[in-house]
């Protein structure tokens, strides 16, 4: 069988092509095209194209092309399953739906960063799913500080620390510095940088991370953010005029459609829908 998608694979367009050739057809080949190439291409080589618009194979509501696949073939194995969420939550930027997407997004992306050849990536990018799959298979319950009797010791004293010092009942001042400079963005259409913050607070970046939790909501930076986004787009909605494109460019959005699932899944509504009632 012959499969053709969209050229500088990252997350779904190499999952894919590991998933087939893993569960459907061992000997499946795998073509990279430019993406306004790729129909005429898959009917000039024969090969089925997936992960592009209006083909069978590919995004259907909040899922996406490796799901698909998953539902197609009827596989089973519950490894899949496992790497199906990690996948679906890294190819849609919703890292909420595990807690792996994240870091399967960072070392997807910095592949294909350091590797500019299609296949030579798509190879490299096969042993990352082995890896995956194995740890979905073998490791999946288990985590680093279960075999470190050392460093579970060392993280137990640590979190007996921060314990105490959440006690003490003190907000840390640069909490309320976050939280001006991210209104302050909030106004100016989100350009959020992470590692700036943490320099215009003169913090570490690795220790606002892991703090800010605590003090904003029990919500990560990524999700406290879209979770202002949607704020503001609904405040826009309810009292301006713009349209939804508008409102979705100044809410920090790169595109609409990115908008509408964000905000339904915020709001249980389509921006659209959401207009109409709160006209009534």
């Amino acid at each position: 069988m012959k499969w053709i998608t969209r050229e500088r694979p990252k997350i779904d367009r190499i999952a894919c092509p590991w998933l087939i050739r893993k569960f459907v057809d061992p000997e499946s080949e795998f073509i990279y095209a430019p993406f306004d190439n790729v129909i005429a291409k898959a009917k000039e080589l024969d090969a089925i194209p997936f992960d592009v618009p209006n083909v069978e194979f590919t995004h259907y509501n909040e899922e996406c092309t490796f799901d698909y696949i998953v539902k197609k073939y009827d596989i089973k194995d519950p490894a899949v399953k496992i790497i199906a969420g990690i996948v679906r939550g890294a190819d849609t930027d919703r890292h909420e739906i595990a807690k792996e997407s994240a870091g399967l997004w960072a070392i997807s992306a910095g592949l294909a960063y350091n590797i500019t050849d299609d296949y030579e990536l798509l190879e490299k990018g096969m042993l990352l799913y082995d890896a995956l799959y194995s740890w979905a298979t073998h490791l999946y319950q288990q985590n680093h500080l279960q075999n470190s009797p050392f460093e579970k010791l060392l993280h137990e004293v640590y979190n007996k620390f921060l314990k105490d010092k959440k006690a003490s009942g003190k907000t840390p001042s640069w909490v309320k510095d976050l939280k001006n400079l991210i209104q302050d963005q909030v106004d100016a259409q989100f350009a959020f940088d992470l590692k700036k913050i943490s320099s215009e607070l003169d913090l570490n970046p690795s220790y606002l991370s892991r703090e800010f939790s605590k003090h904003f909501e029990d919500l990560n930076f990524g999700e406290y953010v879209r979770k202002l986004r949607i704020e503001k787009a609904i405040n826009l909605i309810e009292n301006s005029t713009h349209n939804l494109t508008e409102i979705a460019y100044m809410t920090g959005f790169s595109d609409q459609s990115h908008f509408t699932r964000i905000f339904k899944l915020h709001t249980g509504k389509n921006p659209s829908a959401y207009r109409k009632k709160s006209k009534k």
